[in-house]
């Protein structure tokens, strides 16, 4: 369980976190103690909040048997926890073969990897695997590199594309980019991401909604100007929906799409946290009116138990067979990806993409009629089901204490979400909910709002 973020992450301690975590009971208390003692501490683990004990379908239980519906789930939980197809999976490989070492291939390795080409976008038929997304974002920078010749990046600030030196170097997070962690990359060049909401350009209509036509034309733009004025760029690497989340203006990928073709650079999608049903398509991409060069998958692939990633690319790509661009320990574990194989059938036979796209799109609404009667609400957006709340002040400004004060007082009724960039409230439940279940933490969330406008308009 964790707290509100100001960016991708989580904070460390704030006011309303110290509180909640004061009132913790005696054996989370107790867990964290431990837990205080012996690992290093770290900027969006620590301090723990308390202690999950159980984590069940959509619901976790904490060490003194608070339940809440997991909303957060650091995206991987698009089947829930634990769910039972993945279990048996996982156990009936551990039987037949638990490990493949290097230079030896297996069975459930391939069968995952013919999987992901045939379900892929097309042309996308070559497939590496990681122990997880920073990792196989490392795979896609090197491969950029061998393939083009060229070592320069573009990408957005803002995004997160993991925590290793190049996964950060091209993420545009502050947190990931501290001085005091030494030099990153060089040759990483960033624009503004899309954002309507809160256009880094200053783009809003006279009635202050985001002018698309000319936000559009803003932030695509200043992604081509820097391709055109520096032409030895190998990759974009991008989010095609960003996991605030915030969505692209129309039309912002197929321009981006020529852009690369024009300029021979790849454009490379980190899907990570929003591909394998989240958005109410398989691939996130699906939705962007462009297909990348290399596409990266993570989180959800190990059914919420295993880490596991994916690295997908053109078959013309294949150029670094003298190179050790990944060579990991477990890149063909057969029982990852007797867990990846078994994840991918359970979202494809059960229709679990089409289903949030239909529940999401009941969220939005239901979202979006409480909004319209709360000041505190400046937008909702969202794809399936992977939704965000901007909370705002009276001028318009993001209102991260107001947030945050919502996030712990849904906690208290049993909701579990995160915080993202300071003022959205970011709400990613399972593929699985019911509908029953989602009406139930909509109730939730519209008290927690409405504790927290009370509680300022007494302040």
């Amino acid at each position: 369980m964790t707290g509100p973020d100001r960016s991708e992450g989580d904070v460390n301690l704030g006011p309303a976190r110290a509180a909640w975590r004061h009132a913790a009971g005696p054996a989370g208390q107790a867990l964290v103690t431990r837990d205080e003692r012996v690992f290093l501490r770290q900027s969006l683990s620590t301090p723990c909040l308390s202690a999950v004990r159980r984590a069940e379908g959509i619901w976790i239980e904490d060490a003194d048997g608070r339940r809440y519906m997991d909303f957060h789930g650091n995206s991987v939980h698009h089947l829930g926890h634990g769910h039972p197809k993945i279990k048996e999976a996982i156990l009936r490989q551990m039987a037949e073969l638990p490990f493949a070492p290097r230079r030896f291939t297996c069975e459930p390795a391939i069968a995952l990897a013919e999987r992901l080409t045939a379900l892929a976008p097309p042309g996308l038929t070559r497939v590496l695997f990681a122990p997880g997304g920073s990792e196989a974002i490392e795979i896609a920078l090197k491969l950029a590199r061998v393939a083009t010749g060229r070592h320069r990046t573009l990408s957005f600030w803002d995004a997160f594309h993991g925590a290793g030196f190049g996964a950060a170097s091209v993420g545009g997070e502050a947190l990931f980019r501290d001085t005091r962690l030494g030099p990153l990359l060089p040759g990483t060049t960033h624009v503004p991401p899309f954002a309507c909401f809160r256009c880094p350009y200053g783009f809003p209509s006279a009635s202050g909604a985001p002018d698309l036509a000319t936000c559009r034309m803003a932030c695509a733009r200043a992604a081509t100007f820097a391709l055109d004025r520096e032409p030895d760029i190998g990759a974009l690497v991008a989010e095609p929906m960003r996991a605030v989340p915030t969505l692209p203006p129309p039309g912002f990928w197929p321009e981006l799409r020529g852009a690369c073709d024009r300029h021979g650079t790849l454009l490379v999608f980190d899907e990570i946290p929003t591909g394998l049903g989240k958005t109410g398509r398989l691939f996130a991409c699906e939705h962007s009116g462009a297909v990348p060069d290399i596409l990266v998958l993570g989180k959800a692939l190990g059914g919420g138990m295993l880490p596991l990633a994916a690295v997908l690319a053109r078959a013309d790509l294949d150029v670094a067979d003298d190179l050790a661009i990944g060579h990991y320990t477990h890149e063909k574990n057969p029982i990852l990806a007797a867990a990846g194989l078994a994840t991918l059938e359970v979202i494809v036979q059960e229709g679990l993409a089409q289903r949030a796209a239909e529940l999401g799109a009941y969220a939005l609404d239901r979202l979006r009629e409480i909004a319209a009667t709360r000041k505190l609400i400046g937008e909702v957006r969202g794809l399936g089901l992977l939704i965000g709340i901007e909370m705002v002040d009276a001028d318009g400004r993001p209102a991260t204490a107001a947030a945050e004060a919502t996030l712990y007082a849904a906690l208290r009724r049993g909701l579990s979400f995160k915080v993202t960039q300071g003022s959205v409230l970011t709400l990613s439940p399972p593929l699985i909910i019911s509908r029953d279940e989602l009406d139930q933490a909509l109730e939730w969330l519209t008290a927690a709002l409405d504790e927290v406008t009370t509680a300022m308009a007494s302040s």
